[in-house]
This record gives C-alpha cells, structure tokens and sequence, in this order.
C-alpha cells in the first residue's frame, strides 16, 4: 500500500495526526526533500528505508514504490504542504493504477494557510473579499493563457501565489497590469512556520523592491488584496444577534 501524505507547510507538529501515524509504521518512505521538513523523519522506524525524491526522476520513484510493493512493504510518499496543490501527484496515481499498485491519499496543511497564520488574517473578510485565488507564475513549467496572473488580478479578490517569489518584478507588473491599484496591500510571507519565517507587508507597487531588500527570493508565497490590510470589513452576519440561524433564533430589532 502507498500512503500519499501531506507534511504541512513546515513545523512538524503541523502534519496532521493520520500522517504522522502513517509515518511512524512506514517501511519506505519517500519525501520530497527540497521543501519537506527532515524533522518529519525523527519518528521513522529503525529500519525504514528513505529516499529524497529531490534527486529522483519519475521513474526513479516508481521504481522504488514497485520493489517495496513486491515485498509487501508499506511506503508512505511524502509532500510538502497539501499534495493536491502543486504536488504532481495526479502522474504517479495514473502509474500505480497502470502498475495495479492501491494507494491512498491523507491531507495536509497547506502553506497558504500556514502564511495566513503567520499574517494573523483572514483571507475572506466580509465586506471586503469572500473569493482567494491560488495561482502561479509562469516558468519553465507554463501557465495557460486564461489563467495568467493579470486575468486574475482583474477580479480583484484575495490571491495567493506560489512558486513565483524568483519573478516577482514580472509579478508585480501582471498584477497592476491586470488592474489592482498600487496601492493594494501586499504581504510577502518567507518559508511560513518555519523557524527562519518572516512576514513583510507593503504596497502592490513596492512588492519587488521590498523582497530584494529583505534579500528573499525563493520558498515564499505572495498574496495580494485589500484582504491583507485586515481592516474595513463587516460584522459577520452569522453571529450577529439578529440573525436566524438553524440553531438560533435572532433577536427582533
């Protein structure tokens, strides 16, 4: 059996109870090594074979989960953050389904989540925004047209964005180009709950500059919005006390 399992955004108290359960009975284990953290690997079993898929192709991986396979092992493939984000798991499912190989996959704490922390906010305030886009860049890996970052910008809601922190004067410029203002709040949050983190807020058109200045250029999110200033927003409705809910009836004004 291959556990697919997300190790959070990087403190390792933050995996979730299933995963890190999983982890302490793996035979194989095979994490990716670029971003998860190795404190994650303290609890393994003696014997527990582990591989770091940063230096592994595909195949390489495959491979490894076959042989463990063919000796009734179980092997758990760790991620950083959740894997159903930027994780390419969808390609090693499709193998194991091809290769007769049952899997599982276990959630985990994205970093979006682990930044908005560390930000001390609220991604979907009311009044002010109820809509977080995740998106990224364009790089070597490409992003289609109607997904590009300044077709996004033009709705104006909270984003959030990944794998980008190396781009961020083009970044900022598909931001404004796609119609937030300059002076849109912005946060730049550096390896979030990590102890190295740091946050940094400034406005959308001093995004670049203040990275640079910080000296931060890689392992952070971006996220953009009037969201991020935490400030203008309306009381809930749903504790309101002149809001009828399911479980409570509202008081008449």
């Amino acid at each position: 059996m291959v556990h697919i399992v997300g190790a959070g955004p990087g403190a390792p108290d933050l995996i979730t109870v299933r995963g890190q359960k999983l982890l302490e009975t793996a035979d194989v284990v095979i994490y990716a090594g670029s971003l998860v953290n190795p404190e994650l690997l303290a609890g393994l079993k003696a014997n527990c074979r582990v591989y770091n898929s940063a230096l592994m192709t595909l195949e390489e991986v495959l491979e490894v989960i076959r042989e463990a396979e063919e000796q009734g092992l179980d092997t758990v493939r760790l991620h950083t953050g959740d894997p159903c984000l930027y994780g390419a798991i969808r390609e090693q499912m499709d193998a194991m389904d091809r290769l007769g190989i049952s899997y599982d996959l276990c959630p985990g704490v994205s970093s979006f989540c682990g930044a908005a922390a560390a930000l001390g906010m609220e991604y979907t305030l009311p009044g002010v925004s109820q809509s977080v886009v995740i998106t990224r860049m364009a790089g070597r890996t490409p992003v289609p047209d109607r997904e590009s970052v300044s077709c996004f910008a033009a709705h104006g809601a909270t984003m959030v964005v990944f794998l980008s922190a190396g781009l961020l004067d083009g970044l900022q410029r598909e931001l404004l180009d796609g119609g937030y203002q300059p002076s849109t709040p912005a946060a730049i949050v550096y390896k979030a709950t990590w102890p190295e983190e740091k946050t940094v807020i400034c406005r959308l058109d001093q995004l670049a500059d203040t990275a640079g200045r910080e000296g931060i250029s890689k392992t952070a999110l971006v996220i953009v919005g009037d969201s991020v200033s935490q400030a203008g927003y309306d009381r809930s409705l749903l504790y309101h006390p002149q809001f009828t809910t399911e479980f409570r009836k509202g008081e008449e004004s």
